[in-house]
């Protein structure tokens, strides 16, 4: 059960010979979401892979180019390309003006139904929501209405202990009750001192009795922001968090004014937030090297990666071992 975060694209608003616009594939089980799409997004996904098929769902973080230029290109192509099914859309409300522009002008091919959704919030606010997971918007602080999105597996279907089933005689149903997560109540008796039978009340507690097969997993995608108090409590117990990290603690003030973040900040926020890995992104083309954003990151946060194109981040499955 694949739970895993391809980065397309590393770069900040400048892209460079190597480091392409935001753009990113997550994939949950056999769902695939497109998290941004700037420029060459499509280009990018061709080299690595990813069937334009099966993207159902596109969230885009905010408005600008470096991470939205490229969404129109691969609306065309999934026309040419066939496409019937729905496209569902996630973005600031500004982006229906947009999308009407280019499909007055460019939509004339486009067959299929885009069904946008536009997000507004001031607190995380649950955005999609499907049988195995469900998608939180939070505002994020940068120039223009900018969210972040955090990814939440459902917990699976509770598991009855095997070694109890046997003992305690549990019946089907018994069993079926257990895992839908309710106590079971049933007549039991017992003998009283003068061999008489006594009936009474047996309560099963569902926690004594059950538990999850493993552990549901998250992901955080954090950017473009400037780092604030209340963003790590949104994100609380990710277990992994893609954050803006464009400079590094030498460009701090530069950082500030332009509302992006620096790699020890990230690093802050992953280490508040409890998170089990961070990965760093949405680089500055002044930086050919990435090893001092990394090592100011990780002397704050020892579990931080630094994302490259190609690169896939995989959130391994926690099985419960009885």
């Amino acid at each position: 059960m694949e739970f895993s975060f391809l980065t397309m694209g590393t770069a900040s608003a400048l892209p460079t010979a190597n480091r392409y616009p935001s753009a990113h594939i997550l994939t949950v089980r056999e769902r695939l979401f497109l998290i941004d799409c700037g420029e060459g997004a499509q280009m990018q996904m061709r080299k690595f892979g990813i069937s334009f098929a099966k993207i159902d769902d596109i969230f885009i973080s905010h408005l600008h180019g470096d991470h939205l230029f490229g969404l129109f290109g691969l609306l065309s192509t999934m026309a040419m390309s066939g496409r019937t099914g729905d496209l569902r859309i996630y973005a600031p409300g500004g982006f229906e003006k947009i999308l009407s522009f280019f499909m007055e002008q460019f939509g004339e091919g486009i067959k299929y139904n885009i069904i946008f959704n536009p997000i507004k919030c001031k607190e995380p606010v649950q955005i999609y929501d499907s049988r195995q997971l469900e998608v939180f918007a939070f505002p994020l602080v940068h120039r223009g209405e900018t969210y972040g999105f955090l990814f939440k597996e459902k917990a699976p279907q509770l598991n009855v202990h095997k070694h109890l089933i046997g003992p305690y005689k549990l019946s089907l149903y018994e069993i079926a009750r257990l895992k839908e997560g309710s106590d079971v109540v049933r007549k039991a008796t017992f003998k009283d001192d003068d061999g008489s039978e006594v009936e009474y009340e047996e309560t099963l507690k569902n926690e004594e009795f059950t538990y999850l097969p493993y552990k549901p997993r998250s992901f955080a995608y954090c950017t473009d922001t400037l780092p604030f108090k209340r963003l790590a409590g949104w994100i609380k117990g990710a277990d992994m968090v893609y954050h803006d990290s464009t400079y590094t603690k030498e460009y701090e003030e530069l950082a500030k004014t332009t509302f992006h973040s620096t790699s020890s900040a990230a690093a802050c926020c992953a280490k508040e937030a409890g998170a089990r890995k961070l990965v760093l992104g949405h680089y500055s083309s002044r930086y050919k090297s990435l090893e001092t954003m990394l090592e100011e990151a990780k002397e704050v946060f020892p579990a931080t990666e630094l994302a490259m194109e190609g690169m896939k981040f995989e959130i391994e499955l926690d099985k419960y071992k009885e």
